[in-house]
């Protein structure tokens, strides 16, 4: 396992950093309300009525919330960054096509196509979470917590306890404990 490249020390002092310059010229940090306010603004355009008539997406998507540059540049630049950060690390480097986490394999196979369609399920269902609690890991755990947000801390366990839940169910036959 590689050695990281700076210490945890200086990157939660950097991310808290980046926090405190973008809470004090923009917002806090997060980015699953981007996909609702771009669904809504879609959504009143080509269906006004069905928009309106959505309790949830009826909060979202009115001319107010069409300046939406600003979230999905911080999207756009998690992509970019992660990028950027692994190719000037050194860590950037292509995967071999059949590559696939030995534990994984021996739960659920070596296909490819079955761990991407696992992924992108797994995203759905985080993002579709996210929303249900009022943000996401980044709105909670990063920005929620730094405000002292009781349901950041709540959403925080939560996504802990139930990250070990799942992890120890899905791999227990693996290798003894998960």
């Amino acid at each position: 396992m590689n050695e990281p490249v700076i210490s945890w020390k200086t990157a939660g002092i950097a991310l808290g950093l980046l926090l405190t310059l973008a809470t004090a010229l923009v917002k806090p940090l997060g980015v699953s309300t981007q996909y609702v306010l771009t669904d809504a603004i879609v959504l009143h355009e080509a269906a006004p009525a069905l928009a309106e008539g959505n309790e949830y997406l009826a909060r979202y998507g009115e001319k107010s919330d069409w300046g939406i540059g600003y979230g999905w540049m911080l999207v756009l630049g998690m992509f970019v960054g992660g990028g950027v950060s692994a190719f000037l690390t050194g860590r950037f480097r292509p995967r071999p096509q059949q590559s696939m986490p030995p534990m994984w394999a021996s739960r659920f196979g070596n296909s490819p196509a079955k761990r991407y369609l696992h992924a992108f399920l797994g995203g759905v269902l985080l993002l579709f979470g996210a929303r249900m609690a009022g943000g996401c890991t980044s709105g909670h755990m990063i920005s929620g917590i730094a405000q002292l947000t009781i349901g950041s801390f709540v959403f925080g366990v939560a996504i802990f306890a139930s990250g070990i839940a799942v992890a120890k169910s899905m791999y227990k036959s693996v290798g003894g404990d998960a």
